[in-house]
């Protein structure tokens, strides 16, 4: 997952949300909040990862979350 895929995988799944459960919570699966886990290189699936448990997102709403539908 890219940094990219997953900001966008945030914005889907929490919309409105999405900026303060980046920068308020504290993930216990990396120690940190995802913004301050994305600055010192933890990577991205890592943190999606740790964020859905979390939050308790559905495990099917979880893997593949943030990629683009492949151009045709």
């Amino acid at each position: 997952m890219r940094r990219s895929e997953f900001l966008r995988a945030v914005d889907d799944e929490f919309g409105a949300r999405a900026a303060s459960l980046l920068n308020d919570l504290v993930l216990p699966g990396v120690g940190r909040t995802a913004s301050d886990a994305l600055d010192a290189g933890v990577p991205p699936r890592d943190i999606w990862l740790a964020l859905c448990e979390e939050t308790d997102v559905p495990v099917a709403r979880r893997y593949g979350a943030g990629r683009l539908e492949p151009r045709r």
